[in-house]
């Protein structure tokens, strides 16, 4: 199979393009890095945009670079034929709206998740499975200070994926809430999800439900100094993504 890795250069796409190399079923054959263009990142040429590395022949894009890039990124090579893997997180339920009708009208696949880490996609799992069955249930995302986006991708997604379950209880409408209705946290297809951005936290999210007396908390914590976390998913992912036509959103649905 050979990959184009989006953000090359950068702190997941590194990881992800050095996994690439070591793959026996994978070659690096091209990768996107404005600040690199022109060069060569562990022996592929790079690129400043994904329609200057069409110029080569690649299977997969694995998108690991900017919300403000990632949706043209995905268009482009959805155009071309070439499948997608997007790890970037930020897109919209309207774009991946956008993005699903692409790959259908070309025939290819793209899967998205707003996590990659196996242990995420689990947290994933078990969230949607206890959103069957109980009634009550709310998001908590954490993350580090300096995090741009809220929620998180993990977090958007979840919420977006138990939504479609069934939109939980309340006996006190969130919207209607007296006083400072915004503290009861945003509203994601119906679900409250509430952003904590302070120093000590990485990346976790938890999901919450009650039944009655009883309570159920499901945790995905991780450390994030490294991005290693994240690359069995993430080639699990672009191996897939060639067998599927359309988009398909979270790697628990390939597990």
């Amino acid at each position: 199979m050979k990959v184009c890795v989006g953000g090359v250069t950068g702190w997941t796409g590194a990881e992800i393009a050095r996994a690439v190399v070591e793959t026996d079923d994978m070659d690096l054959v091209a990768g996107l890095s404005r600040s690199h263009a022109g060069q060569e990142v562990l022996g592929a040429p790079c690129f400043a945009t994904v329609e200057d590395a069409l110029s080569v022949d690649w299977d997969v894009l694995i998108d690991y670079t900017a919300r403000d890039a990632v949706l043209g990124h995905t268009l482009a090579s959805l155009k071309s034929g070439r499948r997608v893997v997007i790890g970037t997180s930020g897109l919209t339920a309207e774009e991946f709206v956008q993005i699903d009708q692409a790959a259908l009208a070309a025939g290819v696949g793209v899967v998205a998740s707003g996590n990659f880490a196996l242990t995420a996609a689990l947290m994933t799992r078990f969230s949607i499975m206890a959103a069957e069955y109980l009634d009550w249930f709310e998001i908590i995302d954490y993350s580090r200070p300096k995090k741009t986006d809220a929620p998180t991708g993990t977090a958007r997604e979840l919420a977006e994926r138990m939504g479609d379950v069934k939109r939980p209880s309340y006996e006190v409408d969130p919207a209607t809430v007296r006083g400072e209705p915004g503290l009861r946290g945003g509203t994601i297809n119906g679900v409250q999800v509430h952003s904590l951005r302070m120093p000590s936290y990485s990346a976790t999210v938890t999901s919450t439900f009650a039944n009655g007396n009883s309570r159920l908390t499901i945790t995905h914590d991780a450390d994030t100094h490294s991005a290693d976390i994240l690359v069995p998913g993430t080639l699990l992912a672009a191996r897939r993504v060639m067998e599927m036509t359309g988009l398909t959103r979270g790697l628990d649905r390939l597990l």
